[in-house]
């Protein structure tokens, strides 16, 4: 069940940052037998988070918004095969008061939305969020796994994709930890 987030002011979402580093994991499962093509999400978590994501629809960029994710549960943000080989995900520690981020910056705001196009988002009336990016390769089906902060830090650039492989941790302003891999399910 997709519970969406009614109302989430910019401010309380940034309290309090202060110790919450976060962690990213992206991670998919080889299985056999009749596959099911899905964008998914799983909170590895003990708090409540807020998911947004971002993709390319046909020739304009779209933005969505929020899926409350419970601890330790896992949410389908989007059904079906794959459209696009990169997708973009923003998402806020309601409990704790940190965020999983990148750079690719695009429009957001404290309520539930689907947004087209990410120039001018403030002009516009509309939060400017840094999403962290997904590359999903040529695969049908993609699970994006939000995990605690880990302790240490390494280059990203040195994450090869591998399914169920273990990679150190990246950053992206924030420690990360991530898992890479995907496939149909």
């Amino acid at each position: 069940m997709t519970i969406r987030f009614p109302e989430c002011p910019r401010a309380q979402r940034r309290l309090p940052r202060l110790a919450v580093a976060v962690g990213v994991v992206a991670a998919g499962v080889v299985a056999s037998g009749a596959a099911q093509a899905d964008f998914r999400l799983c909170n590895k978590t003990d708090s409540r988070i807020g998911v947004s994501i971002g993709y390319k629809d046909k020739d304009v960029w779209s933005t969505e918004g929020w899926w409350n994710v419970s601890a330790n549960s896992c949410e389908t943000l989007l059904r079906g095969p794959l459209a696009a080989r990169f997708y973009y995900v923003y998402a806020i520690d309601y409990d704790r008061g940190g965020e999983w981020n990148g750079k690719a910056y695009m429009c957001t705001r404290g309520k539930e939305f689907t947004i087209r196009g990410i120039e001018d988002c403030l002009a516009r009336g509309y939060d400017r969020s840094g999403f962290f990016e997904i590359d999903t390769g040529e695969q049908r089906s993609w699970t994006v796994q939000l995990t605690e902060p880990t302790a240490r830090a390494a280059d990203p650039a040195q994450t090869q994709p591998a399914p169920r492989a273990a990679v150190p941790p990246a950053t992206n302003g924030a420690s990360a930890g991530v898992l890479l891999g995907a496939a149909v399910r």
